[in-house]
């Protein structure tokens, strides 16, 4: 039952970040808004650390919250994250032709995981919510 409900909080997430990059993208926010790259990759960062928790296997999500977990849930935002920002340079540098910036992909990163650290800690206040309401 909790997995089904993480499933569906991380479904509208990820749908709300892709209508608002769709959004972002039409109306060349990330190009007239220079700040609108940091609320994306820490909403990015919210959905790969939730996919994270949802991902490793655990009988119960809510259960088992050590520091090993919170680790790997940390490494999988990092990767991640990584991956994303290998994806940008490629196709900024071949397609767009834009040069690679290496104070933004710092930030983008720092961003990713400052979203997995509040996937982290959501996960925690639910664990702490179904204690007070067990």
């Amino acid at each position: 039952m909790e997995r089904k409900k993480l499933f569906k909080t991380l479904a509208f997430l990820v749908i709300l970040l892709f209508v608002l990059n769709h959004i972002a993208s039409k109306f060349y926010l990330y190009y007239s808004l220079w700040w609108i790259d940091m609320p994306m990759h820490f909403l990015g960062g919210i959905c790969a650390g939730l996919f994270m928790v949802w991902l490793l296997p655990s009988e119960n999500l809510f259960s088992e919250l050590s520091w090993k977990y919170v680790f790997k849930i940390f490494l999988g935002v990092l990767l991640i994250g990584v991956l994303w920002e290998v994806f940008e340079i490629i196709f900024n540098n071949i397609i767009a032709q834009i040069s690679f910036d290496a104070r933004d992909t710092i930030h983008d990163i720092s961003f990713d995981l400052s979203g997995g650290l509040y996937a982290i800690l959501y996960i925690i206040w639910k664990k702490q919510q179904k204690k007070l309401f067990a």
